[in-house]
């Protein structure tokens, strides 16, 4: 094993479908003939600069997760960590899981994706990588044109607002601290942001994400997502 630090890329899919019309975990949708997760997780494990690839499942759903991946990914080695009852629970759970090796140093920066984007591809990745070394944090973001603001005299643009995506990459060990601090006090953030901008001194800096990178959260996602991933299998991707 090399004695460089690395990094640890992270799928989440622990979460459930109730939006996009899924009985259960949407993270299981077909998507041009695979499940969704698998081409998430694919775009992760195919990074260059990721040494690790963890899969955040949902609780009881080790099996199916297992073997859904080993099915569509069989060369891919994948480790497994049972998710929490939120999001901030999965990954308090996953750096839980790692403490050992931030703390040791072997794992420097943590890049945590969701299940639900599965069109970014491994350059928004080490980009977001790339970013977080720089920086400490690193969020993809696009603008929101359609942004509005409710004022006394109607609806007005609300000025240079961005739309935050995944991957996102934070230096493992602030990260880790964050979530030890966000535990001791209680909090639970709604993203990984949130809970590093509260309890860590490092800058999380936005680049340019991609407009193809949505997630998918409704119905009609789950077809454009089918569209455009089988526009890949046909190009050899």
């Amino acid at each position: 094993m090399s004695d460089r630090a690395g990094a640890v890329g992270v799928v989440l899919a622990a979460g459930m479908g109730t939006r996009v019309g899924a009985d259960g975990n949407k993270a299981y949708l077909r998507l041009a003939g695979r499940s969704m997760v698998s081409w998430s997780v694919e775009a992760v494990a195919r990074t260059p600069d990721i040494d690790r690839t963890v899969v955040v499942y949902r609780r009881g759903e080790l099996d199916l997760i297992a073997g859904t991946l080993s099915t569509e990914l069989p060369s891919t080695a994948i480790e497994f960590v049972e998710g929490g009852e939120t999001r901030h629970g999965s990954e308090w759970n996953l750096l839980q899981y790692l403490a050992d090796a931030v703390d040791s140093g072997s794992v420097d920066v943590v890049l945590i994706h969701d299940a639900a984007r599965p069109l970014a591809d491994s350059g928004l990745m080490s980009t977001a990588l790339a970013t977080a070394r720089a920086h400490g944090g690193a969020i993809p973001g696009v603008p929101a044109y359609d942004a509005m603001r409710v004022t006394a005299d109607g609806l007005t643009a609300a000025g240079p607002l961005v739309r935050v995506q995944t991957p996102q990459a934070f230096l493992a060990r602030p990260l880790l601290h964050a979530y030890r601090a966000a535990d001791a006090a209680g909090f639970e953030g709604t993203d990984t942001a949130s809970c590093i901008e509260r309890f860590a001194d490092i800058a999380v800096h936005v680049f340019d994400g991609a407009a193809a990178n949505f997630k998918v959260t409704f119905a009609p996602d789950v077809l454009v997502a089918d569209r455009l991933l089988s526009g890949r299998v046909t190009d050899g991707w």
